[in-house]
């Protein structure tokens, strides 16, 4: 088994476990922090344990290695397919930049970077996720702009997340140059950086490979909400 295989599950039972709500075969993170969640395996039980730990009308974001099959009480909101990338790349790709200034993100941020990523898009994020790891941001005049941070810890590796810009700033390098930062965060710490991205989102993807992260498998991320 690769250490990456259910990530959300292994990162919800292990280095963040001290964040997640749990039912049987089933975890979630609390939802102020994020809609994340996981089960055990995409079996009956799974998924029952996963219906019975929502409150009727909650949702929750999965990603599963097939797509998602109707399941009793949870209704199908949203899906696509994603993509996991390891980084696999050289300590080059992770040199710090001086010529901007980049700025930790933190409780004060919040609504920012809420607003941010409503507008943006890249995944869920709620009021609370900053507690999940490390956020960087770039502003100007005050304003955040651009931001990166972690999200998934599992022993040995942890996700970068949250990558996106302002539409008025895309195009100066501001994603690349936060990534670079986060990524080099974790490589101190003896870690490896992973993510997750759709696989639609082509000039992401394209970003990700030149920053040294390799394809290693597609899921299929699916939001539920629970319906009775």
């Amino acid at each position: 088994m690769h250490p990456l295989e259910n990530s959300a599950w292994r990162a919800l039972t292990t280095r963040q476990a001290g964040l997640a709500e749990s039912l049987g075969e089933a975890r979630r993170f609390v939802p102020e922090i994020s809609k994340l969640g996981a089960i055990l395996a995409p079996t009956d039980k799974g998924f029952e344990s996963l219906a019975a730990l929502l409150r009727v009308g909650e949702t929750v974001n999965l990603a599963l290695e097939a797509p998602y099959q109707p399941r009793p009480g949870l209704a199908l909101v949203y899906t696509a397919p994603a993509l996991q990338m390891v980084y696999k790349g050289s300590g080059s790709a992770l040199a710090s930049r001086t010529d901007v200034q980049i700025v930790e993100l933190g409780a004060a941020d919040a609504n920012e970077m809420v607003e941010l990523t409503e507008l943006t898009k890249p995944g869920p994020f709620s009021q609370r996720t900053h507690e999940l790891g490390t956020y960087l941001g770039i502003k100007q005049d005050g304003k955040l702009i651009a931001m990166a941070g972690e999200r998934l810890k599992v022993p040995g590796f942890t996700e970068v997340s949250a990558v996106c810009t302002h539409p008025d700033h895309i195009g100066k390098g501001y994603a690349r140059i936060l990534m670079a930062e986060v990524m080099r965060r974790i490589a101190d710490r003896g870690e490896l950086p992973f993510l997750h991205v759709r696989q639609s989102n082509v000039r992401a993807i394209a970003l990700y490979e030149k920053l040294g992260f390799e394809k290693r498998i597609l899921l299929h991320h699916a939001v539920l909400r629970r319906e009775s």
